[in-house]
């Protein structure tokens, strides 16, 4: 949210009033208080994003790489209670198989705290065990990642990184269970038809999972479809992962094997830095030793504005209807409010309870405006522990993971 590059300017009230003007002539409005502005500020009008890019079945989607294709979606697009395949962002870690044949595709269930390995096809996990579909809520771990200063490396996600469709499986702890688990197991692990970048057959692209009490909820799945549909190709057709309020790297797409691990998985992208965090605060741009870094599980409370989209303009006697979603890793969300001077003041918005657990929240609000000018609407979401999203960037971390500041956007009232 605050852009460290911009408080290289000489300090005293002039020399602010000086910059807030300047910032202000920037975007072609005055900046309604501006006094109350952080220091560094740097409104969000600036970085508005052009017209994106699209990709086959993603119309509206930012690509932020092509090899491999990751592409995220502008908050605007995300208004839906339930995300479609075509606003959901797509993460990949390698290159997605070229070819898949549902009929001959088995999913292997082994591993070292296993009592007894079996193999499934489609049709039997369709058919054994219980059909469930739940609305979960998938987020990158690095979504926001592009706020971090200095920059952390990987895909410069911005806050499209997420979104929360309606699954279509079985749930993992079924397909488990049927093959029993000793007494001795921490962890699941997957193995996906996904190809390493160097096309390296002895290499994997990802290989994560989650300790076996998140393998057990009832919430965590092993899906098939999305919204009614098969999994689209870039979702992991034809068979997946879903850890929802996990980082979505947990929820592995176009598996073939779940081991049932003694040990914390060790697989690729489970090791070193990836999908881990400091375990107490460092300095911005700290190299950070590998023994002190813990792996990311729940992630943090979050919140988006879906409407209306960033920049517009309204008049000086309209109120503003608002609207996005919140979320909140494991937990709920107790409350969203939004702000128009820079957090000094709040307006409670209606929230809505989730439709299933790990489930994202619709949540809706008015504003008004005293005068004319910019403004900046700011969200901030609570979870059911009490804790708040912060209105700045949370702890730099070496990956730009975990990013939850206030998300905000710009408004013009003429």
């Amino acid at each position: 949210m605050i852009a460290e590059e911009s408080t290289k300017f000489e300090s005293g009230p002039l020399a602010r009033r000086s910059f807030i003007k300047a910032l202000s002539t920037a975007i072609g409005a005055n900046i309604v208080f501006g006094h109350l502005a952080p220091n560094g500020f740097m409104p969000v009008a600036l970085g508005q994003m052009n017209e994106p890019f699209s990709i086959p079945g993603k119309p509206g989607l930012t690509i932020l790489n092509d090899r491999p294709v990751n592409a995220e979606t502008l908050p605007h697009l995300l208004n839906d209670p339930i995300t479609s395949a075509s606003r959901l962002f797509v993460r990949n870690n390698g290159l997605p198989p070229e070819t898949v044949d549902i009929d001959s595709w088995r999913l292997v269930i082994g591993g070292e705290s296993v009592v007894n390995s079996k193999t499934y096809s489609i049709d039997e996990l369709k058919s054994k065990f219980e059909n469930i579909n739940l609305a979960l809520t998938l987020e990158c771990g690095g979504n926001g990642r592009a706020e971090f200063y200095p920059p952390a490396s990987g895909n410069q996600w911005t806050t499209g990184a997420v979104g929360c469709p309606i699954w279509n499986g079985i749930r993992l702890k079924d397909v488990l269970e049927d093959c029993g688990i000793k007494e001795n197991a921490v962890y699941i692990a997957y193995h996906s038809a996904d190809q390493h970048l160097s096309r390296d057959p002895s290499k994997d692209a990802i290989s994560r999972g989650v300790p076996i009490g998140k393998a057990l909820e009832p919430e965590s799945m092993i899906a098939w479809g999305m919204n009614g549909e098969p999994l689209p190709s870039h979702h992991g057709y034809p068979l997946r992962l879903v850890c929802g309020g996990w980082p979505g790297s947990t929820s592995g797409k176009w598996i073939k094997q779940i081991d049932i691990r003694d040990r914390v998985h060790d697989g690729t992208k489970m090791t070193g830095s990836s999908y881990r965090v400091p375990k107490y605060p460092v300095k911005a741009g700290a190299t950070v030793p590998d023994e002190d870094m813990k792996i990311i599980e729940s992630m943090p409370v979050k919140s988006l504005v879906t409407y209306p989209k960033s920049g517009v303009e309204v008049g000086l006697n309209d109120t503003l209807k608002l609207n996005g979603h919140a979320w909140a890793g494991d937990l709920e969300v107790i409350s969203v409010s939004v702000s128009n001077d820079f957090g000094q003041t709040w307006v409670e918005a209606d929230l809505k309870k989730p439709v299933n657990r790990l489930a994202w929240q619709q949540w809706d609000a008015a504003i008004s405006f005293p005068e004319k000018g910019y403004y900046e609407v700011w969200a901030r979401a609570v979870d059911s522990e009490g804790t708040s999203q912060p209105m700045l960037i949370p702890g730099w971390n070496p990956k730009g993971y975990l990013n939850n500041s206030c998300h905000r956007i710009a408004v013009y009232v003429v």
